[in-house]
């Protein structure tokens, strides 16, 4: 069995289904469909497999025109009917990992899917886990569940973990261009995922185990989310200070070694940063170990977007004004430049609390029509004509093709925190 997948594999004829058609799957699916593999993606939104299946894209990192052709050439499908996984040779799952109000990992669609899989799991199969979990998640959960019927993992079927590697909006680096992460329950399982993740991009890391794996994503994210929030601090010291702390992070980025740059912001978002140095928190916590870190660091970037509104607050102040009735226009509520994502976007948590202070809300987004509010919705004003009649224009996403000099120039206030207006001198600009 282990020969045969490995033959079809590097023969390009292994079928490959992939659970999960989002910012993760669809862009997976389509690498491996241009390699020539045959590919299904499996996904519960029947709106999503009915756009694919008429090669229509719904996410921004994937053109209509590169996946128009490679459905139209039946190379890419999608479907509902997750009875079909039986007909795959490779199953690569993508599904969502969100954490409850508790921040305790919430694992039920990682559990649903390879419920989905064990009940058409055949000998020969490779399963891939690629979503963002605590260590041990592959083996300690999904193994048992797949083994239930009696088929034996690195004999009967193969088991691998690959954390995904995918950055919203990020048009230098891709699947093909960024390394992949390979870590299998045994070295069968291990060898046949690195040959397979090795027909779409450069290069493959092979560590020693999945928990191995597991571990690599969560310090990568676990990395960021310190980083930024110790930059976040900086910049409430340099506030207290009177210091531009984006003149600080410049001149420290000057020195060649030993430094890396991070940017302060209004907080932190989509579905990597916010959540996942908690899943490696839960996991230790369960060893007795308090990982002081992450939960300063989540503190300390929850606290951005309070911080911001405080700014706006001084601000109308300042000129006469209060935060009540005041009119006020958020630019940007994706959770970061160019992308439509708003999950763990830090713009809803600030106008949210802009809007509990009875400011009457606008926002302007290119990407993003509509958002909800505390059980109010908001559509995105169609251009930036008006924004002189705002009493604060508060820049929270710096997407690229927005012109912030037409911006600083009209409105009557301005308070940046991505520091969008870099450049541009005017007395009426708040820099976080």
């Amino acid at each position: 069995m282990y020969l045969e997948l490995k033959s079809k594999i590097e023969s390009n004829k292994a079928r490959i289904g992939i659970i999960g058609l989002g910012y993760v799957g669809l862009p997976l699916a389509v690498e491996f469909a241009k390699a020539g593999f045959d590919v299904t993606g499996f996904e519960i939104d029947n709106a999503k497999v009915k756009s694919i299946n008429m090669g229509k894209s719904y996410i921004s990192d994937v053109a209509t025109a590169a996946l128009s052709p490679l459905v139209k050439d039946k190379r890419l499908k999608a479907s509902a009917d997750f009875s079909r996984l039986k007909g795959m040779d490779a199953i690569i799952t993508c599904v969502p990992t969100p954490l409850r109000k508790s921040k305790d990992p919430d694992v039920s669609y990682i559990i649903s899917a390879t419920s989905s899989i064990f009940q058409s799991l055949k000998k020969g199969q490779l399963i891939i886990l690629e979503s963002t979990t605590y260590p041990g998640t592959t083996r300690e959960l999904v193994q048992p569940m797949l083994e239930q019927g009696g088929l034996k993992c690195g004999v009967d079927y193969f088991l691998a973990f690959s954390p995904e590697r995918v950055d919203p909006g990020n048009s230098r680096y891709g699947i093909h261009n960024t390394a992949k992460v390979v870590g299998g329950v045994t070295h069968k399982c291990g060898t046949l995922a690195e040959m397979l993740y090795a027909r779409i991009t450069n290069k493959v890391v092979r560590v020693s185990s999945t928990e191995a794996a597991e571990m690599v994503k969560l310090l990568e994210n676990t990395f960021r989310a310190v980083n930024i929030a110790l930059v976040n601090e900086v910049a409430l010291m340099c506030d207290r200070l009177n210091l531009d702390v984006w003149e600080i992070i410049d001149a420290a980025a000057s020195k060649p070694f030993g430094y890396i740059p991070f940017y302060p912001g209004p907080g932190i978002g989509g579905h990597c940063i916010p959540l996942d140095p908690h899943y490696l928190s839960w996991k230790l916590k369960t060893l007795n170990f308090y990982s002081r870190f992450i939960e300063l660091a989540g503190e300390m970037n929850s606290r951005m977007p309070e911080h911001l509104v405080r700014k706006v607050v001084d601000a109308l102040n300042d000129a006469g004004k209060t935060i009540r009735n005041a009119a006020i226009l958020v630019i940007g509520v994706a959770y970061k430049k160019d992308v439509s994502d708003l999950r763990e976007s830090p713009a809803l948590d600030v106008m949210n609390l802009l809007w509990k202070r009875h400011a009457k809300l606008a926002y302007y987004d290119p990407y993003v029509k509509s958002v909800h509010i505390d059980g109010a919705s908001f559509k995105s004003v169609g251009d930036l004509n008006a924004v002189g009649s705002y009493d604060a224009v508060v820049i929270v996403t710096d997407h690229s093709n927005i012109d912030y000099g037409h911006i600083v120039k009209n409105a009557k206030m301005v308070i940046d925190s991505r520091n969008a207006t870099r450049g541009i001198k005017s007395k009426n600009v708040v820099k976080l």
